[in-house]
């Protein structure tokens, strides 16, 4: 696995201060976080179990952990579920405090777990938004709401990106992207060429908020590494303008 920085100990000083500042803050969320993971037709079951081991991993990994863990006053709250075609969405992990390495490694060793379940072949990147935006309207207490959508290719069925971008876009919610660069069988390996484009598409119709932004994993072999960049950025972004009153 690739190595990352290590900054973890100035998050928590910021955490700290911000617990002092804020007062009547403490003992609040200071950020939701829901993945939703893409598991369309394009996604084969060895792809399958590398998204799925790959998030595993990452929740393992030592500076997710501790960025992710209770500091004694705030805490985060954590889902997962999976997207494919409109009204298709399942949940793997319902909103869960996580407040020690413990919380990360009980969901970690469900999702190793986790057996696929049928899926309808088509990617309503749209509708995944839309239902990963009503499961963080659940949270309004956290002092930020953040969505994730990890895929490896573009809408092809319900609502456009866009369209959806555009009626979220006064919730107070960020929106992330994870694309995934993929072979093409016929033709060899695109990947490069495929993830570009996806990114750019990612970067147009899907990311949202302020800070918002695209992380890129070539090939569903990179994703732990992806997704271990992503998370970190994520929650190591705590700013003191993120306190809530």
């Amino acid at each position: 696995m690739a190595r990352y920085s290590t900054t973890p100990m100035i998050s928590r000083l910021v955490a700290a201060l911000l617990c002092i500042i804020a007062g009547p803050a403490l003992g609040q969320c200071r950020q939701a976080l829901a993945l939703g993971l893409d598991v369309s037709g394009s996604v084969d079951s060895h792809e399958y179990r590398l998204q799925l081991e790959g998030l595993a991993s990452a929740l393992r990994h030592p500076e997710v952990g501790q960025l992710m863990q209770s500091d004694g006053s705030t805490s985060m709250y954590l889902a997962i579920f999976e997207w494919s075609e409109p009204s298709h969405e399942r949940m793997l992990l319902n909103w869960t405090e996580i407040q020690t390495a413990s919380d990360l490694n009980a969901i970690s060793d469900g999702l190793a777990q986790t057996t696929r379940s049928a899926a309808p072949q088509g990617t309503a990147v749209g509708s995944a938004m839309a239902f990963g935006a009503d499961l963080l309207s659940q949270q309004t207490k956290c002092w930020r709401r953040t969505l994730d959508l990890s895929g490896d290719g573009k809408h092809n069925l319900g609502p456009h990106p866009r369209d959806v971008g555009i009626y979220l876009q006064n919730d107070g919610i960020t929106i992330n992207g994870l694309v995934i660069g993929a072979d093409d069988p016929n033709t060899g390996d695109q990947r490069y060429v495929q993830v570009g484009e996806l990114s750019a598409y990612f970067s147009a119709w899907v990311i949202l908020g302020p800070n918002s932004f695209v992380e890129v994993a070539l090939g569903f072999e990179a994703f732990e590494d992806a997704m271990t960049r992503k998370l970190i950025r994520e929650l190591d972004s705590l700013v003191l303008s993120d306190a809530r009153h």
